[in-house]
């Protein structure tokens, strides 16, 4: 139980600095979600975001980062 613990709260902290990440990159120049490439519909009382572009880069980015701390952990 205590390591399904500890995991959790690895995982909690994580979140939390992804969160902070997310929220600082979008009152910064990096547009996450206003790449071009990323398509947006408005019309009315709806709008529809695909964040194509964005979601490229940032699995990009976390492929590089995750790939990394396990080499670091090997």
């Amino acid at each position: 139980m205590i390591s399904i613990a500890r995991s959790l709260i690895i995982l909690g902290l994580i979140l939390i600095v992804v969160g902070g990440v997310f929220y600082l990159t979008s009152r910064t120049v990096f547009p996450l979600g206003r790449l071009p490439g990323d398509i947006r519909v408005q019309g009315g009382n709806l709008t529809c975001i695909v964040p194509l572009a964005t979601s490229i880069i940032l699995s990009i980015i976390l492929t590089v980062l995750l790939n990394i701390a396990v080499r670091m952990l090997r």
